[in-house]
């Protein structure tokens, strides 16, 4: 491949991973809702899909870039109320799993470059990945919110443990679990789609 060629290639992926992160935000701005209502503050969005079809495609930093951006513009428009704290915990957790999952798909992959996975073991590093970036999400959820929701329903924490941290990683699990799973169906024909305008040097693994 050509340096020109290489050039054009990195030039389409940046502008896939951009349209990418402008579906993000459409999707945080139009679709949120609480999925738990005893906890009306934390609400269900599925702009974390494309973001981390995106981090299996392209890798983790253009994932995690991606994750600043849509975060950022969410806590600006919709998710205004919950100022900085807001933006902050969306940063955690969904870079939370962007790290996770990434790193997790990335140490599943072929050793050796230019080696192709099959079906099945694609399958088994999306399946893995999911489960890892879950379990990230809310082991680091749990942590934060520990320590920041206090400030944020102005309660004391130990009212916050016993009443509401249940809820809260009830609610993290549903939607970690919600935007996982469909971003790992969805990773396999975005990855056939993005070979073909960016070519095999962009793709990860």
């Amino acid at each position: 491949m050509t340096e020109n060629s290489g050039r054009r290639f990195s030039t389409i992926m940046l502008v896939m991973a951009a349209v990418m992160s402008a579906i993000g935000v459409v999707l945080a701005l139009y679709i949120h809702f609480p999925l738990v209502p005893a906890v009306p503050f934390l609400e269900y969005d599925p702009a974390d899909i494309v973001i981390y079809i995106c981090t299996y495609v392209f890798g983790i930093p253009v994932g995690l870039a991606m994750t600043v951006v849509v975060s950022v513009v969410q806590g600006l428009s919709v998710s205004a109320s919950s100022g900085i704290i807001g933006v902050v915990m969306h940063i955690v957790s969904t870079g939370g799993f962007v790290a996770a999952a990434g790193l997790t798909y990335w140490a599943l992959g072929p050793k050796k470059r230019g080696v192709r996975a099959d079906g099945s073991r694609m399958v088994l590093r999306l399946v893995v990945a999911t489960a890892a970036g879950i379990l990230a999400t809310i082991a680091l959820m749990t942590v934060w919110n520990i320590f920041l929701t206090p400030i944020f329903m102005h309660m004391d924490r130990a009212q916050l443990i016993k009443e509401y941290l249940w809820l809260i990683v009830l609610f993290n699990i549903i939607k970690a679990s919600i935007n996982g799973v469909a971003s790992a169906v969805l990773t396999v024909p975005f990855r056939l789609l993005a070979k073909r305008f960016c070519g095999e040097n962009v793709i990860q693994g």
